[in-house]
Protein backbone atom coordinates (compact mmCIF):
# COMPACT_ATOMS: atom_id res chain seq x y z
CA UNK A 1 0.00 0.00 0.00
CA UNK A 2 1.56 3.61 -1.29
CA UNK A 3 2.20 6.02 1.94
CA UNK A 4 2.48 9.75 1.34
CA UNK A 5 6.28 8.96 1.07
CA UNK A 6 5.71 6.19 -1.33
CA UNK A 7 3.21 7.75 -3.24
CA UNK A 8 4.00 7.30 -7.43
CA UNK A 9 4.07 10.21 -9.55
CA UNK A 10 2.19 8.17 -12.43
CA UNK A 11 0.46 4.82 -12.26
CA UNK A 12 -0.59 2.93 -15.77
CA UNK A 13 -3.10 1.23 -17.24
CA UNK A 14 -2.97 -1.54 -19.42
CA UNK A 15 -5.12 -1.91 -22.70
CA UNK A 16 -4.67 -4.40 -24.84
CA UNK A 17 -4.82 -4.45 -28.59
CA UNK A 18 -8.49 -6.14 -28.97
CA UNK A 19 -9.56 -3.06 -27.07
CA UNK A 20 -7.18 -0.03 -29.36
CA UNK A 21 -7.28 3.82 -28.12
CA UNK A 22 -8.55 6.45 -30.14
CA UNK A 23 -7.00 9.85 -29.79
CA UNK A 24 -8.70 12.35 -29.06
CA UNK A 25 -9.54 9.97 -25.99
CA UNK A 26 -13.05 10.12 -24.90
CA UNK A 27 -14.44 11.44 -20.99
CA UNK A 28 -14.32 8.32 -19.94
CA UNK A 29 -12.63 4.96 -21.66
CA UNK A 30 -14.70 1.59 -21.95
CA UNK A 31 -14.36 -0.87 -19.00
CA UNK A 32 -12.97 -3.43 -19.91
CA UNK A 33 -14.23 -7.29 -19.68
CA UNK A 34 -12.11 -7.72 -16.61
CA UNK A 35 -12.33 -4.77 -15.22
CA UNK A 36 -16.04 -5.13 -15.40
CA UNK A 37 -16.04 -8.94 -14.16
CA UNK A 38 -13.79 -7.59 -11.04
CA UNK A 39 -15.59 -4.32 -10.03
CA UNK A 40 -12.66 -2.19 -10.12
CA UNK A 41 -10.21 -0.96 -12.75
CA UNK A 42 -6.85 -2.54 -13.01
CA UNK A 43 -3.64 -0.20 -12.59
CA UNK A 44 -0.25 -0.75 -12.18
CA UNK A 45 2.65 1.08 -10.80
CA UNK A 46 5.22 1.16 -12.98
CA UNK A 47 7.50 -1.59 -10.71
CA UNK A 48 4.49 -3.39 -11.27
CA UNK A 49 4.39 -3.14 -15.20
CA UNK A 50 6.68 -5.28 -16.20
CA UNK A 51 5.18 -8.65 -14.45
CA UNK A 52 1.48 -7.55 -15.09
CA UNK A 53 3.23 -7.80 -18.96
CA UNK A 54 4.74 -11.03 -18.83
CA UNK A 55 1.56 -12.67 -17.06
CA UNK A 56 -1.44 -11.23 -18.18
CA UNK A 57 -0.62 -10.32 -21.74
CA UNK A 58 2.02 -12.20 -22.88
CA UNK A 59 0.47 -13.04 -26.04
CA UNK A 60 -1.10 -9.43 -27.04
CA UNK A 61 0.87 -8.36 -29.77
CA UNK A 62 1.01 -5.00 -28.95
CA UNK A 63 -0.31 -2.81 -25.93
CA UNK A 64 -1.55 0.64 -25.26
CA UNK A 65 -0.42 2.01 -21.87
CA UNK A 66 -1.80 4.97 -20.12
CA UNK A 67 0.33 6.89 -18.08
CA UNK A 68 -1.79 8.56 -15.40
CA UNK A 69 -0.73 11.07 -12.88
CA UNK A 70 -1.53 9.68 -9.55
CA UNK A 71 -2.75 13.14 -7.64
CA UNK A 72 -5.24 13.12 -10.21
CA UNK A 73 -6.95 9.53 -9.15
CA UNK A 74 -5.61 9.42 -5.80
CA UNK A 75 -9.34 10.11 -3.68
CA UNK A 76 -10.58 7.52 -5.97
CA UNK A 77 -7.70 4.43 -5.74
CA UNK A 78 -7.86 1.61 -3.13
CA UNK A 79 -4.96 -0.37 -2.92
CA UNK A 80 -4.46 -3.96 -2.88
CA UNK A 81 -2.67 -6.14 -0.26
CA UNK A 82 0.16 -8.85 -2.05
CA UNK A 83 -3.01 -11.17 -0.61
CA UNK A 84 -5.61 -9.53 -3.22
CA UNK A 85 -7.67 -8.09 0.29
CA UNK A 86 -8.67 -4.60 -0.43
CA UNK A 87 -6.87 -1.64 1.86
CA UNK A 88 -10.06 0.47 2.34
CA UNK A 89 -13.15 0.80 1.49
CA UNK A 90 -13.88 0.48 -2.51
CA UNK A 91 -16.37 2.74 -3.35
CA UNK A 92 -18.97 1.89 -6.22
CA UNK A 93 -16.56 1.21 -9.10
CA UNK A 94 -14.50 3.89 -9.04
CA UNK A 95 -13.16 6.32 -12.05
CA UNK A 96 -12.68 4.79 -15.37
CA UNK A 97 -9.37 6.80 -16.97
CA UNK A 98 -10.48 9.07 -19.70
CA UNK A 99 -8.85 12.32 -21.41
CA UNK A 100 -8.90 14.27 -17.77
CA UNK A 101 -6.96 11.47 -16.53
CA UNK A 102 -4.62 10.43 -19.16
CA UNK A 103 -1.26 12.32 -19.27
CA UNK A 104 0.11 10.38 -21.77
CA UNK A 105 0.00 7.14 -24.06
CA UNK A 106 2.28 4.50 -25.45
CA UNK A 107 2.50 1.81 -27.73
CA UNK A 108 4.27 -1.04 -27.07
CA UNK A 109 4.89 -4.61 -29.44
CA UNK A 110 5.51 -7.52 -28.34
CA UNK A 111 8.47 -8.38 -29.77
CA UNK A 112 9.29 -12.17 -28.90
CA UNK A 113 8.82 -10.63 -24.91
CA UNK A 114 8.35 -7.68 -23.15
CA UNK A 115 11.87 -6.85 -22.49
CA UNK A 116 12.70 -4.69 -25.69
CA UNK A 117 9.61 -2.54 -25.39
CA UNK A 118 10.62 -1.90 -21.57
CA UNK A 119 13.87 -1.46 -22.17
CA UNK A 120 13.16 1.77 -24.51
CA UNK A 121 10.44 3.04 -22.26
CA UNK A 122 12.76 3.64 -19.27
CA UNK A 123 12.39 7.46 -19.79
CA UNK A 124 9.00 7.39 -19.94
CA UNK A 125 7.84 4.68 -17.28
CA UNK A 126 8.58 6.20 -14.14
CA UNK A 127 7.57 6.06 -10.11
Amino acid sequence: MATLETQPRYIYKIVPSTAPVREPLPDRLPVSELDQNSGFVHLSMASQVPNTLKFFFSEEPLVYILRINYADVIQDIRWESPDGKVCGPRPGRGTIPGKDEVESIAIWQNDGGWDKALDGAKPWLVY
